[in-house]
């Protein structure tokens, strides 16, 4: 059980690290405080294969309906992606993805939402950041420094995501070590590193908690897991950037009150300063992130 005296002992181990502050920044000129007030992205997924099936949404005019209702509840940024990380699902090829994702690109782009693309393609990335994407959701490493490039071209922003491989569909085991914080600190610092060479200066870090490695399969030692990098999580902003984080589901634990997960693991990540919370369940969130503001 998560204690109090738990909580304690982590915060006095790594006091310094509590105060650190991190890049602020405008995208497309919106300016984000992250210091002082994080914020939300709303999912909208274009893959049948989703599992979070509220997300889901099988034709552009339903998913920029969605797209709209997610910011009208108080997301800063929409999500969008067109191919489901799911070991299983099925795989969509560049030209199907791109087909999907720049019509609710523009259209949502013309009702002045900001738009973030999940993709670990260089192809699907041009176009969408064309079409107006506002940032990059990574969630691969074989093309980043090509990738890299186009966001700097467009002033766009990145997420880098950490994957244990190439891309997300293509990933090797975590390391589980009892001590992540390291390991996920090196991999950010030498990808910063190639972004700063190729021109980009708005970036956000993403320990990649929701992708799914063989060895976290047992539900005990994944949910330890995420539960542990979320408290950890301000341990990372010596790196200098805002983190992401994408909020998971626990379904072995939560059950039939499945859509209450996310919430509860936004408390953790709230205590830990995540500054983004990519989520399927904006309102619930926005009012976790409100009440914990009462305090």
């Amino acid at each position: 059980m998560l204690s109090l005296e738990q909580l304690a002992g982590l915060f006095e181990k790594n006091r310094s690290a509590a105060s650190t502050r991190v890049a602020e920044f405008s995208i497309s000129r919106r300016k984000f405080n992250f210091n002082s007030q994080p914020a939300v992205m709303g999912v909208v997924n274009l893959s049948a294969d989703s599992w979070y099936r509220e997300s889901v949404c099988l034709s552009a005019e339903s998913a920029v309906t969605r797209g709209k209702t997610l910011a009208a509840q108080g997301a800063d940024v929409i999500d969008v992606g067109a191919e489901s990380t799911l070991a299983h699902a099925a795989r969509v090829d560049d030209a199907a993805q791109k087909s999907k994702l720049i019509p609710v690109i523009k259209k949502l782009r013309a009702e002045n939402i900001l738009v973030s693309v999940e993709t670990y393609s260089p192809k699907v990335a041009r176009a969408t950041l064309e079409a107006g994407a506002n940032i990059l959701n990574l969630t691969g490493t074989a093309a980043s420094g090509e990738i890299f490039k186009m966001v700097a071209a467009h002033d766009a922003a990145v997420i880098i995501c950490y994957v244990a491989g190439k891309n997300v569909r293509k990933v090797s085991d975590f390391d589980l070590s009892a001590d992540p914080i390291p390991m996920l600190r090196e991999f950010f610092a030498r990808q910063i590193e190639i972004a700063h060479r190729n021109g980009v200066k708005k970036i956000f870090l993403d320990p990649g908690l929701g992708f799914y490695y063989k060895n976290l399969q047992d539900s005990s030692v994944r949910v330890r897991h995420q539960m542990n990098i979320f408290l950890n999580t301000f341990r990372l902003r010596d790196l200098g950037f805002p983190v992401c984080h994408a909020l998971p589901h626990a379904f072995e634990f939560f059950g039939e009150e499945v859509r209450c997960a996310e919430p509860f693991f936004a408390v953790l990540a709230a205590l830990g300063k995540t500054d983004l919370f990519r989520t399927h369940e904006v309102p619930r969130i926005k009012a976790v992130l409100d009440t914990l503001k009462a305090w």
